[in-house]
């Protein structure tokens, strides 16, 4: 068998004329990620390990697919021989409306990042909110729904997942953060049902939606445990810390769902202030396994998968 080359990846022309792009494909690629970028993506490396191990005879590559290619994009891989893609940033949310059928994890995210094909037909989940919890619970040896989490970036795709699965899982107290309050606020109604129920005894809320400010911020962390960060901050080398430094305690917990060589800015702060702190590959791990159960319906090889990424 052939192997890819880490960062080849396929565009929009190439799909178009499929068979003359993939002739030299052996075997054929019938799965792959859709981004822009997607150069850094670590799925083809670790879907690929499973394809091998479940003798499973084809193979999956990246598609670097802008924007305002995604739906030609999508319609393209109706008509060929594709089992099924992932998506990854931009398109999670702009990819829903294109679905034929969604499953609910999808719909209430309003998000997907797992396509399924099947009879020219596209069927659209989302395994972000329970990737996240597998995650959660392998880096710091505890569940979801006994820990007050914070999330920033709440307004979409991960976020927006990841915020619905920790009001599914009953937590202690879930407050989001969006550089666009307004977004937050109207998730926080949508979850309001989920928190009507009195858990933590004290003062504060259990669901808050707040502003991305250092006074806001300052207010909220001393009645969190766990701060997730759902935005793209921490993809380049050079972005800031979303949260600083001085306002981490011990007591934190920090994932960053951003995974990358090396540490970024808000896992340094981490460190610096004594909090432990994860970074977002074991959740691409459990995504990723979700997403192989999804297109062949059976349990993916998880530990093959793990070596792969590591």
């Amino acid at each position: 068998m052939k192997e890819q080359h880490t960062t080849e990846r396929y565009t929009l022309a190439d799909l178009e004329n499929w068979s003359k792009a993939t002739q030299d494909a052996d075997p054929p690629i019938r799965l792959g990620v859709l981004g822009d970028p997607v150069a850094h993506s670590l799925s083809p490396q670790m879907q690929n390990a499973a394809l091998r191990a479940c003798k499973i005879d084809m193979q999956y590559a990246r598609f670097h697919i802008r924007a305002n290619e995604l739906r030609s994009a999508l319609r393209f891989l109706r008509a060929l021989d594709f089992v099924g893609v992932n998506l990854t940033v931009p398109h999670k949310i702009a990819a829903f409306a294109q679905m034929d059928h969604s499953e609910e994890s999808a719909s209430r995210a309003g998000a997907v990042n797992t396509i399924r094909v099947r009879d020219r037909k596209l069927l659209g989940s989302n395994t972000d909110g329970e990737g996240f919890l597998r995650a959660i619970r392998t880096e710091f040896s505890v569940d979801v729904r006994d820990l007050r989490v914070l999330i920033l970036g709440a307004g979409g795709g991960a976020g927006h997942a990841i915020a619905w699965q920790c009001a599914l899982e009953n937590c202690e107290r879930l407050v989001l953060v969006n550089r666009t309050y307004e977004k937050a606020q109207a998730l926080a109604e949508r979850l309001r049902p989920f928190f009507a129920g009195p858990r933590v005894l004290g003062p504060a809320a259990r669901l808050e939606a707040t502003a991305w400010d250092e006074a806001a911020l300052r207010a909220q962390l001393a009645d969190v445990d766990l701060i997730v960060n759902a935005t793209p901050l921490g993809m380049n080398p050079s972005d800031p810390s979303p949260i600083p430094a001085r306002l981490l305690a011990p007591h934190h917990m920090v994932f960053d769902c951003v995974y990358g060589p090396s540490k970024t800015s808000l896992l340094r702060a981490a460190d610096e202030a004594g909090a432990r702190g994860a970074n977002g590959l074991s959740m691409l791990l459990h995504q990723g396994a979700l997403s192989f159960s999804i297109w062949f319906d059976r349990e993916a090889p998880i530990d093959v998968m793990r070596a792969a990424l590591l």
